[in-house]
C-alpha cells in the first residue's frame, strides 16, 4: 500500500511543475533577459556642449552608429558544431537587442567577418555568408557596412584578386571609399593591402585613397587647385574631418598606454606589437592625420559567460535543493501518515 502510494506520478507532479518553472525562468533570464540587462546599462552618448556660448550647433540631427569587430564566425574546418552554436546566439541575440534599443542608424563591422575566410571553398564561404546576414539581419532604417579583414582574405601574402573581388561582390568593399551620411564623412580601407611593397593591389588601394584624399579636401577647402589636383572632376562630399575605419589599427609600440574595462593586463601591455601583423607599418600610419571633432563613444558589452554560468550553476543547485526538500517532506508525511494509522488500528482493536 505504501509502496504504491510512493510511486503514484502526483506526488512527483508538484516537484515537476517547479522544476520546470525554475528551468524555464533561468533560461529565459540566461538566454534573452541578460542582453537586456546588461545593455541597458548602454546608451548614446551626449555631445559635448559647445566650446562658447554664442557657438551655434549645426542644425542636423546627431549621427548614431555602432562599430563591430572582429566576430570571426567560425566556419566548416574548424570548432565544434555545438561552440558554433553558442556563440552565434550570443552575438546574434547582442546585436538584435542593442537593434531593438538603441536603433542605429548605421552600423560598421571592422573587419574579420569570418573566422576562416582567407581558406574557405565557394560553398562554405557562402554558407558562412548566410549565417552572417541571418545573425546580423536589420530594418531598413539601419544601415550595415563592413570592412575587410586579414581573416576574410588572408594576411597581405595570402590574399588575391579572387578572394578580393569575392568579398566586394557581397559586401560591395574591396579598396577604399567614402561613406557620407548626416554630414559625416567615414572612409573604409583595405588596410591589408597598405604595405607599400607595390604588390597590384596594394597600388589600387593606394591609388583610391589618394584619389579620395584629394576630392575630400576639395570638399573642405574648396580650393581648385588645392594638392594639384582638379578639384572639378572630384566628387563632393560634406565639409567635416573624415572618420578612418579599417581593420588593422595604426601603428602603436604596445598597449601601454590603453585603459578601460577591457584593456590588456598588465602583462600583455608590456608585449611589443610588431607592424604589418599586429599593427600597420609606421610608414603607413604616419600617412593619417587625426583632427579633433565634435564626437562621443561610449562602450557597451555583451554579458559575461562567467555570469552566465554563475546563474545556471545557482539554479542547478536550486534544483538539487527543490528535489531533496521534496522528497524529505515527502517521507516525513508518510511517516507520519503511518504513525497515524497504527495508532488508528490500535485504537479500533482495543475497542
Amino acid at each position: 500500500m505504501l509502496g504504491r502510494r510512493w510511486a503514484h506520478p502526483e506526488q512527483f507532479l508538484p516537484l515537476l511543475l517547479r522544476l520546470l518553472a525554475l528551468g524555464c525562468g533561468v533560461v529565459l533570464i540566461c538566454e534573452l533577459a541578460i542582453y537586456y540587462m546588461v545593455l541597458l546599462r548602454c546608451g548614446w552618448p551626449r555631445l559635448k556642449a559647445p566650446a562658447e556660448p554664442g557657438q551655434d550647433r549645426p542644425s542636423a540631427p546627431a549621427l548614431r552608429t555602432l562599430f563591430l569587430a572582429d566576430t570571426h564566425l567560425l566556419g566548416a574546418l574548424r570548432g565544434h558544431w555545438l561552440d558554433k552554436l553558442r556563440r552565434e546566439w550570443q552575438m546574434e541575440r547582442a546585436f538584435q537587442t542593442a537593434l531593438w534599443l538603441f536603433e542605429p542608424d548605421a552600423v560598421f563591422v571592422l573587419g574579420d567577418l569570418f573566422d576562416e575566410g582567407k581558406w574557405s571553398s565557394p560553398k562554405d564561404f557562402k554558407e558562412d555568408v548566410r549565417r552572417f546576414r541571418m545573425m546580423f539581419r536589420h530594418s531598413a532604417s539601419t544601415e550595415l557596412f563592413v570592412v575587410v579583414g586579414n581573416h576574410d582574405i588572408g594576411f597581405h601574402d595570402e590574399m588575391d584578386w579572387y578572394k578580393l573581388q569575392r568579398f566586394d561582390d557581397i559586401f560591395n568593399f574591396s579598396s577604399a571609399k567614402v561613406v557620407s551620411r548626416k554630414g559625416v564623412n567615414f572612409v573604409l580601407v583595405n588596410s591589408i593591402a597598405l604595405q607599400g611593397d607595390g604588390c597590384s593591389i596594394c597600388e589600387k588601394v593606394e591609388n583610391d585613397l589618394h584619389q579620395l584624399s584629394l576630392a575630400l579636401n576639395c570638399s573642405r577647402q574648396l580650393d581648385p587647385n588645392h594638392s594639384g589636383g582638379n578639384c572639378k572632376d572630384k566628387d563632393i562630399f560634406p565639409e567635416s574631418a573624415p572618420i578612418l575605419l579599417q581593420h588593422y589599427p595604426l601603428y602603436r609600440v604596445s598597449d601601454a598606454e590603453c585603459t578601460g574595462e577591457d584593456s590588456a593586463s598588465p602583462e600583455e601591455k608590456k608585449l611589443l606589437f610588431r607592424e604589418r601583423y599586429d599593427t600597420l607599418s609606421v610608414e603607413a600610419s604616419n600617412m593619417a592625420t587625426i583632427t579633433a571633432t565634435d564626437f562621443a563613444i561610449h562602450k557597451c558589452f555583451m554579458p559575461r559567460e562567467s555570469t552566465v554560468f554563475t546563474i545556471y550553476m545557482a539554479a542547478g543547485g536550486m534544483a538539487v535543493l527543490l528535489i531533496v526538500l521534496h522528497f524529505h517532506l515527502f517521507q516525513w508525511a508518510m511517516h507520519n501518515l503511518t504513525h497515524k494509522l497504527v495508532n488508528l488500528i490500535k485504537g479500533h482493536r482495543c475497542d
